[in-house]
């Protein structure tokens, strides 16, 4: 929450107040004046010595800034003809303070560890001489600024540059000095990028947005003269720049221009994603066909028979052996950095090899294997030592040993795609897969490993007869490596304390190895080894090295010669010698070829025996297509050729090119044999030449730019990489081409494996998904994305088709038999997650960023969405390829979500809950909230689901009913990112950042599992093959490994562990006893339309109806479909016991209504109080139920006004405040209607009491009686309304439901109802004619037209489809004008109008960014409200007008006269005739009145948006004071029930609270205080006077489940989720003691009271109780000011011993009895359902009440022997304990877990989630 506030930028100079430098300082000449361009006061810092002017922010070094934006912003002007500095200091994650300073007195770029100089160039005005001079010199003035330079604004992009020159991470602004000489106007920093001189509305039009783009603030803007260009006046420099001027590492002016498109700049550590919400109108509007090309056929490779695979071990850094294809089947290890905590030396032995694992205790083991004894010995390492070879007791562990083998790598590259070198016998190919050297057969495609790195591999070189081969890493220090090429054996590892090598070269001999890089402050280092002596186990020593300003691409030592190299690069050709240990070197004469880059070099091959050595050509190809040939020995341009593009002849000849003048072909690498030379074009092509030049005899196109050629030295074949990461070659005697690889060109995301047709999916990064053959790792399609990446793949388990997910949230499935795009889903508008299908295909699964849960039918090859929940995957957790996971029969789902803190499981037919397990409190131990990660099912019959947690853990959960089987710790350094279970549930793969572990399912060892390195980069997912023999991962490359375990049926039978049945535990099932009937609701896609009643039919629709076709129905009418209350024996469409209904789903608008989940149930029986008996009377409700839609009416004309709160409908008179509540709905309502007359109210809500279909009462207005009970829909009801003349009401079903009624509201008869086959989202009547209405959906409005002759009904309906422009969108709301013109709103924020006499769309415009799912219109205004919480007015005047002359209206005919933003999106609103004012709801629970003349917006009703968890009351009863989940503290007038005042704390609930008693010290009013306690164990006490906090406590380390003060208000008590209860002051804030009694189990209840006990025999002038969740009951007796606190009495409450209570137990609740001193009273879970009265002094239960259910809240009454107890049925009882009568009362729609008598005993409030009833005492 620190950069909440700096957003969305922060302007420094006025947030510090730099005018009064108090929080900085200034030095020297520092000034304000008047600037003239800028029209504002300005700052000027002038003088001749930088460090002694200036202007310092803050004031002193010791403190900080603290920004943290993203950019810096500075507007300043050097002044003319002076030099200038700035210096900021940046402080890093890692809290390394790091100085960036720019000036145009530097005049090259220097680095440190801690300090970057960057030059700046001063830009010259435009037109100016200056400018001229700089354009035609191709370089900016460097130096003191010319005399015209302009005011500019300079963009830093700090994140940037700490991770491209410092590869660190920013964290933020610590201090900025701004030295003479400058004007500066202000410093701002922001995480947007701004872009100067776009005007709001042009950024809009260009889309900018899309681009990350912001138009520049006004407070940040530069002022600019009309008609002119702020980019003619002004100089805008963002660094790093996108442009390529020289020097690089300079600050100077780039592109300024928006329109050409701007970069923004990646980190390049790591590519943090930028998320751009695009609306769904755009993404449809974009072609397929740009976004994914056709699937291009790979040829596909014979299968490879492998004769020998090298046998492999993974570590880590260290001299690690490559493994030969052989018996020496181990390999040597000398670092455990991977595994281990610390790298640990250790040197080679010769009894076999070395295989690291992780100890569980967090050091690490470390077992080598004897090739030829059975024993193994163990060596613990806490330190560098060497493995004792002695024998030692033999441990236990996971066998065999290894049991994966690393088979095949696809991938190439990583850090560069240029190194691939041929073997000298020219059968193999040597190349880099990031961290990992490879060589691969080229016959055959077997490959070797050779690995030790632990970062990409930069360069490669082989000696001469290639028995040695060198290699170097990416990093700060690169490591350089030298191998035994036959041995594969690493025979010396070397820092080379350079950065970054680039180039490695060895002699021909091996003796000398020569290597380029980057020295601390940037600048190139050319290093000498001598490796003579490394195959002797000698060391690499330096023999010379030397820094160069020069540029060096390319350096290669002389084969004839070790003491000589060449080197070529930018601007330069270099010859080197080594000398008396001195490295030297002189340049090439370029002549005329001076300023060309150059990028490779070759020696002339072969020799006569009459010339010297030396005496030989030198080749040099540059970029821009030059060759030169260069005498070597007389240092001598001999030849300069050029390679041109073709010239085109006859449109289809293309003629050899040639060596002439024009802009030349980009030559990458040459190589030069003895007959004939080879270049690699950035064209894409491999050409071959004569040595001559004269013509190319051979040449091969490429897919990309070719990035290096080969020849082999047998001169049959050229080896060739290209920068899309291909590796094949050519067969110069053949002229075939072969590919040897493919490979993804950045980080691959997941995979799926064909099991029936050993292929393997991947998507990437690189936005291509591609197809692989798993038998021959050849790629096989290959489809790309252009402009959107997929994130997830999945194959079908049966059929050829593949599903994938973009990062658009689009979902696609493809046939591969037909390489073709089948179909396309929209459902998500965030970044697809999760994809998968079920074991059988009839399913599939998707999720998104968004937490949108999507379900499609998949037994047709094309796959229609079935159902989508909203909000249900959790939007903050990580993002991975197990984000959802189908257990192995197909019969559930899980996923982790709502929050990353639960893992529901669904069932995945139907996607109902079925178990949601919250996993931040399974374990007790821990302070920190745990979360879930990573998920999957074990295979049937074990019945477990495994969860990944963000503490290393992974938790075996039972699947059915969340209990915790086991927890496994420390699994990986960092998070788990990927588990996997084999078939036999023997063995389970993890993945954390870059290792693959194997572990023992049953962790039956002392070492449970093996590590496996090799992957560079954090690993994505890892699984196992279907076929159970191989293991696949993937991260930087795919690995595929061989799986050596056996499998269970070829192990003996003593190993079968009978852990699957055992396992399983004998416990109820609560998920659906049958598939059957899910399954058969599904196969049938066709719905019932009769509803069983023969006379009655409905109208069904199968088919869309066209825009010229009208239907006509003439129904017959059941009488039968409504029943009074009177007559409740009338049972409506009476059905047969059969399938479930059809799922649908939810389609994309929040119109729909879906009711909170309960998991309470309905009474079967109540005890209904005798009439004019009632003990209790509602008197008032809080709160508004924000989740209705519609659920809010008012007559202006009679001031009717009535809203909904659960299933209570309150009817509120707005002048006087009192309610009135109409009680009878068993569910939640949906929504409400009022006739015109505002004489009846209609309200609809789910079913209840039996009924199976939904219910809708018929209210009569004056004397709020129910008229009439009338059932139809089977679903939810989610829109009514009346006809004009309220002879009609019209009721529409919910997407399940999808159906449309009309009843004549005379007698309440049902007369028609349609059943639609899509949802529809709104409904309404035309105000001019009685008998027409109108009904949006899909793309379309329905028009109808009803017609009736005597008992006769006829509809005639007339679909009209939105125009293509506005795209494939839902109408989600619509209203009538008085003037022929229908309003209708878009889930993507536009307004359409509809002229309703000939049903055509004439007019839309862009009215919102979110979905309009309020409109209401009245003359030429119209209001339309969204879910982006925004409620507008809008004038249409004008658009009457362009309806009449039939043009084309645009935006600009309507004008937003009004907007305003309340604290939800708006779900019901109500305004008068002239929509002057009105009254609006939103989600947030809240009514509001709006009146757009005065501009204001008061909270008419307001409650809490969650759970409800305490009301407390003030001592004199003035006051009350609520808390809940939303984090609030509510203080309430208790005679008006209005909110007076709020506490709010952010990211945390409140879980407890309690009012200060009438205080002793501190008096009256003033002193009253409320005490809160929150989920993150703090105590917050805030003042009522004051309306502030006073004091913030921390005495819990979990969250607060009961708070308490003392009676005397001296002492706060408090108890927790684990059961300690601190005493704290609230005076000091100090904890004085903690009670750890309870420890374990969650404090319930804290009661204090003020009596005085003397027959306890016991000091203390106060007596307070604890319980607990574990049915104990402690009592004490304190007295605080004496610090003495004693435990009495301790109640155990016993349980039954079989677990047949509900699945989540009643609280254990306990309270003293206020009419008798020594009895406490408690409730809970037991063997009886029963109220005791236990006796203090007597030490026994004196008096039991019997009850109907387990209690779920208890009160008792201070003023009569009355006892409140609420019910988990919803029912609230009072007891009268003196006359023993109880009485039963309704009115709440969820389990009532909060019942609390006010200090008089004249008022109950009881709460039940959000919603709070007030109660009045009306028995005496």
């Amino acid at each position: 929450m620190a950069k909440v506030w700096q957003h969305p930028y922060l302007n420094v100079f006025k947030h510090f107040k730099v005018e009064e430098w108090k929080r900085s300082t200034k030095e020297g000449d520092v000034t304000t004046f008047m600037d003239k361009t800028l029209k504002g006061t300005v700052y000027r810092i002038r003088g001749s010595i930088p460090a002694s002017n200036y202007i310092q922010l803050p004031k002193t070094s010791t403190q900080s800034l603290g920004l943290t934006g993203h950019y810096l912003y500075l507007l300043f002007k050097p002044m003319p003809g002076k030099c200038f500095v700035v210096h900021l200091d940046v402080t890093t994650e890692d809290s390394q303070v790091v100085r960036i300073s720019f000036s145009n007195l530097f005049k090259e770029f220097k680095s440190t560890a801690t300090w970057l100089q960057f030059p700046f160039i001063c830009g010259a005005a435009k037109g100016s001489v200056y400018e001229c001079t700089a354009r035609t010199s191709k370089q900016d003035l460097v130096g003191v600024a010319p005399a015209n330079v302009r005011w500019t604004c300079l963009m830093l992009d700090l994140h940037y540059i700490l991770s491209m020159y410092l590869n660190r991470r920013y964290s933020h602004l610590k201090s900025i000095k701004l030295c003479s000489n400058l004007l500066v106007k202000n410093l701002y920093t922001s995480d947007l990028l701004f872009e100067p001189g776009v005007m709001f509305s042009e950024a809009r039009q260009a889309k900018l947005a899309f681009h990350g783009i912001s138009p520049m603030p006004r407070e940040m803007a530069f002022p600019v003269p009309k008609g002119e260009n702020w980019h003619d006046r002004y100089d805008y420099i963002r660094f790093p720049s996108d442009g390529s001027k020289l020097p690089y590492d300079s600050i100077q002016k780039g592109c300024s221009n928006p329109a050409e498109g701007v970069q923004v700049l990646e980190d390049p550590i790591r590519h943090l994603p930028r998320p751009v919400t695009l609306t769904k109108a755009v993404r449809d509007r974009v072609s397929l066909i740009q976004q994914i090309t056709s699937p291009k056929d790979m040829p596909r490779w014979s299968p490879l028979v492998t004769k020998s695979i090298p046998e492999v071990h993974l570590a880590t850094s260290g001299p690690l052996e490559e493994v030969y294809s052989g018996d020496q089947e181990f390999s040597r290890v000398e670092g455990l950095q991977a595994a281990g905590d610390s790298t640990v030396p250790l040197h080679a032995t010769t009894d076999g090899g070395i295989h690291v694992y992780a100890h569980r205790m967090g050091n690490v083991a470390i077992h080598a294997v004897g090739i030829s004894s059975d024993e193994t010995v163990y060596t613990k390492i806490t330190g560098p030592e060497v493995l004792s070879s002695k024998k030692a007791s033999p441990c236990r562990r996971l066998l065999p040993d290894p049991i994966l083998k690393l088979r095949t790598i696809i991938g190439f590259g990583g850090c560069s795609t240029k190194w691939a070198l041929w073997t000298k016998n020219s059968s193999a190919v040597v190349y880099p897969c990031h961290a990992i050297i490879i060589t691969m057969q080229i016959e055959t495609g077997e490959q070797r490993f050779f690995i030790g790195h632990t970062d990409k591999v930069s360069a490669l070189t082989f000696n001469g007869n290639s028995a040695l081969l060198a290699s170097a890493q990416m990093g700060h220090l690169s490591m350089v490596r030298l191998w035994d090429f036959q041995k594969g054996k690493c025979l010396s590892m070397f820092k080379t304390h350079v950065h970054s090598v680039s180039s490695l070269s060895l002699s021909y001999s091996g003796a000398v190895l020569c290597g380029i890089g980057k020295d601390g402050h940037g600048k190139t280092m050319v290093v000498v080894w001598n490796t003579a002596q490394v195959n002797q186990g000698g060391e690499v020593v330096v023999l010379a090295k030397a820094h160069t300003d020069v540029d060096i691409q390319t350096l290669k030592i002389a084969f004839f010669d070790d003491t000589r190299m060449v080197s070529c690069g930018r601007d330069n050709v270099r010859l080197w010698r080594v000398r008396s240990g001195a490295l030297r070197s002189c340049p090439v004469n370029l002549g005329e070829y001076h300023s060309l880059e150059f990028t490779d070099l070759a020696f002339e091959k072969g020799h006569s025996a009459e010339r010297e050595p030396e005496d030989r050509t030198l080749f040099v190809c540059s970029r821009s297509g030059h060759i030169l040939e260069i005498d070597y020995k007389n240092v001598t341009i001999r030849n300069a050729r050029r390679l041109l593009p073709s010239q085109i002849q006859h449109s289809h000849r293309r003629e050899k090119q040639t060596f002439n003048s024009g802009p030349g072909i980009a030559i990458n690498s040459i190589s030069i044999s003895s007959t004939f030379c080879a270049t690699a074009s950035e064209d894409g092509y491999v050409r071959l030449w004569p040595l001559d030049f004269s013509a190319i005899f051979l040449e091969a196109e490429h897919e990309g730019a070719v990035s290096s050629v080969s020849i082999s030295p047998d001169s049959l074949k050229v080896l060739c990489t290209t920068s899309t990461g291909n590796l094949g070659y050519l067969d110069i005697q053949s002229r075939g081409y072969n590919t040897l690889m493919r490979s993804h060109t950045d980080s691959v995301l997941a995979f799926s494996v064909d099991g029936l047709r050993k292929q393997m999916a991947t998507v990437s990064q690189d936005n291509t998904i591609r197809i692989w053959d798993l038998v021959s790792m050849q790629q096989l399609y290959d489809f790309t994305a252009s402009d959107e990446m997929p994130c997830t793949v999945a194959f079908h388990p049966a059929q050829q088709i593949f599903a994938c997910g973009f990062s658009s949230g689009v979902v696609r499935t493809f046939s591969l038999a037909a390489s073709d795009l089948l179909m396309e889903h929209k459902q998500h508008r965030g970044a697809v997650t999760g994809l998968t299908f079920s074991p059988d295909g009839n399913l599939m699964f998707s999720s998104c960023s968004h937490g949108t849960l999507a379900l499609y039918n998949c037994a047709a090859q094309k796959s229609h969405v079935h159902r989508v929940l909203a909000n249900v995957v959790s939007q903050d957790a990580e993002h991975g390829p197990n984000t959802l996971a189908v257990s192995g029969d197909g019969r559930f789902l899980a996923f982790v979500g709502p929050s990353k803190y639960t893992v529901t499981v669904m069932d995945a037919h139907s996607l109902d809950e079925l178990l949601r397990i919250d996993v931040s409190i399974l374990d007790l131990d821990s302070t920190n909230l745990d979360s879930a990660l990573r998920i999957c099912f074990a295979p049937m019959p074990v019945g477990h689901l495994l969860v990944s947690t963000s503490s290393n853990k992974v938790l075996v959960l039972d699947a059915k009913t969340g209990r915790l089987v086991r927890e496994v710790s420390r699994v990986h350094k960092l998070s788990c990112s990927s588990l996997a279970l084999s078939e036999d549930a023997r063995y389970l793969l993890t993945a954390g950042d870059r290792v693959v572990k194997v572990w023992d399912y049953q962790m039956r060892f002392d070492i449970n599992f093996q590590v496996y390195i090799g992957h560079s980069e954090p690993v994505r997912q890892v699984a196992f093959t279907p076929d159970q023999q191989h293991v696949i991962s993937i991260g930087d490359a795919i690995f595929l490994w061989d799986f050596l375990a056996v499998s269970r049926a070829e192990s003996p039978k003593a190993d079968i562990h009978p852990y699957v049945e055992s396992l399983v535990p004998p416990r109820a099932d609560i998920f659906s006893e049958s598939d059957e009937g899910e399954e058969a609701g599904l196969k049938g896609s066709s719905r019932e339309a009769s509803d069983g009643n023969k006379d009655h039919s409905t109208l069904v629709m199968e088919e869309p109806v066209e825009n010229e076709e009208t239907l006509v129905v003439r129904p017959k009418v059941s009488q039968e479909c409504s029943r009074s209350p009177s007559h409740s024996g009338n049972e409506p469409r009476k059905e047969t016991k059969g399938p479930e209904p059809q799922h649908y789903i939810r389609p994309d608008s929040y119109r729909h209504f879906t009711p909170r989940f309960k998991a309470s149930v309905l009474p079967k029986s109540v005890l209904y109080p005798p009439a004019g008996n009632e003990g209790l009377k509602l008197k008032a409700v809080i709160g508004y139920n924000g989740n209705g839609r519609g659920n809010m009416v008012w007559n202006p004309d009679t001031g009717f006004f009535a809203y909904t709160c659960g299933c209570v409908i309150v009817v509120e008179d707005l002048h006087s405040g009192s309610q009135q509540h109409w009680i009878g709905h068993p569910e939640e309502i949906s929504t409400l209607a009022v006739s015109h007359d505002a004489q009846v109210l209609a309200s609809a809500s789910g079913q209840g009491n039996g009924d199976s279909r939904c219910q809708i009462r018929i209210w009569n207005v004056q004397d709020g009686t129910c008229q009439k009970v009338i059932f139809h829909h089977e679903t939810q009801v989610q829109a009514m309304a009346y006809s004009r003349d309220d002879r009609l009401l019209v009721t529409l079903g919910d997407y399940s439901d999808r159906t449309l009624a009309l009843w004549n509201t005379h007698t309440y008869d049902l007369m028609s109802s349609t059943h639609f086959l899509e949802p529809v989202h709104e409904v309404a009547f035309n105000p001019l004619f009685d008998g027409e209405l109108a009904c949006v959906g899909r793309g379309a409005v329905a028009f109808w037209l009803i017609e009736q002759r005597g008992a006769d009904i006829s509809l005639k309906v007339h679909r009209a489809a939105i125009p293509d422009t506005v795209g494939l969108v839902e109408l989600t709301s619509l209203c009538y004008s008085t003037n022929y013109l229908l309003y209708s709103g878009t889930n993507t924020g536009q307004i359409c109008v509809w002229d309703t006499q000939t049903n055509r769309c004439f007019m839309t415009w862009e009215a919102d960014e979110g979905e309009i799912g309020v409109l209401l219109c009245c003359g030429n205004r119209l209001v339309s409200g969204s879910n982006t919480k925004r409620i507008r007015l809008w004038s249409v005047a004008a658009v009457q007008e362009l309806r009449l002359k039939g043009s084309d209206a645009r935006s600009s005919s309507v004008l937003l006269e009004h907007e305003m933003t309340l604290d939800g999106t708006i779900v019901g609103a109500t305004f008068d005739d002239s929509l002057d004012m009105g009254i609006v709801g939103t989600t947030a629970g809240t009514l509001w009145y709006i009146n757009w003349a005065e501009s204001t917006s008061i909270r008419l009703i307001s409650g809490h948006k969650n759970k409800v968890n305490e009301v407390t009351f003030s001592p004199g009863e003035s006051h009350c004071a609520t808390c809940g989940e939303d984090g609030s503290v509510r203080v309430w007038s208790l005679a008006s029930m209005e909110l007076v005042v709020q506490f709010q704390v952010l990211n945390q609930s409140c879980q407890c609270l309690a009012w200060s008693p009438i205080p002793i010290s501190r008096g009256g009013a003033e002193g009253q205080h409320v005490v809160a306690g929150y989920s993150d164990g703090t105590i917050r006490v805030f003042s009522i006077s004051r309306t502030e906090m006073e004091l913030k406590m921390h005495p819990h380390s979990v969250a607060l489940t009961a708070i308490a003060y003392s009676a005397d208000g001296e002492i706060i008590l408090s108890g927790g989720k684990d059961g300690l209860m601190a005493v704290s002051s609230p005076r000091t804030g100090m904890t004085i003691r903690v009670l750890i009694d309870h420890k374990g189990s969650p404090i319930t209840v804290i009661q204090c009271t003020r009596k005085q006990y003397h027959d306890f025999g016991v000091e203390g002038g106060e007596l307070w109780l604890a319980a607990s969740s574990d049915r104990r009951v402690s009592v004490w007796v304190s007295a605080w000011l004496k610090d003495k606190c004693e435990l009495i009495d301790w109640l155990s409450f016993p349980a039954p011993a079989s677990l047949e209570a509900p699945s989540s137990l009643p609280p254990s609740l306990a309270a003293f009895c206020p009419w008798d001193n020594g009895v406490l009273v408690y409730v809970g879970f037991g063997m009886q359902k029963e109220i005791l009265f236990y006796s203090l002094r007597q030490k026994q239960v004196v008096e039991k009440i019997p009850l109907s259910h387990f209690a779920t809240s208890l009160s008792l009454s201070p003023a009569a022997h009355f006892l409140a107890v609420g019910f988990n049925e919803r029912v609230l009882r009072l007891i009268d304990c003196t006359t023993r009568t109880e009485q039963d009362f309704v009115g709440h729609d969820d389990s009532i877990h909060l019942c609390r008598f006010t200090p008089s005993g004249k008022r109950l409030f009881t709460a039940s989630y959000n919603e709070i009833l007030v109660w009045e005492i009306t028995s005496t």
